[in-house]
């Protein structure tokens, strides 16, 4: 069981990471503003099951083999940003915002399934986020605190739900926005070259680093 004060310093490293700007914010952001708060969520949802993964698989070892294993770190780095680049171009090419029907709802042209699979290959793609959990957890782990298995379950659950709520934060604050960005066309192209231009940059980032 991890200990009440551990657990404190787990969630503030986590709030700091969740609030840099990186590109599930982004993606957050974006897909809210121009798909409405159901796509935001649909992000969401695939951005927290892309955790879970990564905390999955740095319990089971698979991040010490990227270490290990810098081909594969390769591939997936380089895998993670061609898919954050394609992700923009889409951005770029789509329309601004879902249209209005005959009776004034907002048409999605995408699906919910197409915003989580988004979300979803957004984190999964990226390895930094593997390692990321793969270095964090263990330095909140007492091997006199109980069984290390446990204690990583714990930590990995703490971990989803602290960026889904940050991901929650962020896609309600861009739903309040987006009434004001559909009345402004230069906002509405300041937004679509913004984000697609953020996620280029994260592409490299990840490409290069």
């Amino acid at each position: 069981m991890i200990s009440a004060h551990l657990l404190v310093l787990f969630i503030a490293a986590l709030a700091v990471v969740c609030a840099l700007p990186g590109p599930d914010m982004a993606l957050v952001l974006q897909t809210t503003i121009a798909r409405g708060t159901r796509h935001g969520f649909g992000v969401a949802c695939g951005l927290a099951t892309a955790r879970a993964l990564h905390v999955t698989l740095s319990a089971c070892g698979v991040a010490a083999l990227l270490r290990n294993a810098p081909w594969l770190y390769e591939c997936v780095r380089y895998g993670g940003a061609v898919y954050l680049a394609w992700v923009a171009i889409q951005i770029f090419r789509s329309p601004v915002f879902a249209m209005p029907d005959a009776d004034g709802r907002l048409v999605a042209h995408q699906s919910l399934r197409t915003a989580y699979v988004k979300g979803l290959f957004t984190n999964l793609l990226n390895p930094k986020a593997l390692l990321f959990c793969s270095v964090l957890l263990p330095q909140f782990v007492r091997p006199e605190a109980g069984p290390i298995w446990s204690q990583v379950i714990e930590l990995g659950v703490v971990l989803v739900l602290v960026c889904a709520a940050f991901d929650a934060v962020y896609t309600i604050g861009a739903a309040r926005i987006s009434t004001w960005v559909r009345a402004h066309p230069l906002a509405q192209t300041v937004q679509r070259w913004t984000f697609s231009a953020a996620l280029i940059g994260f592409a490299l980032r990840l490409s290069l680093d």
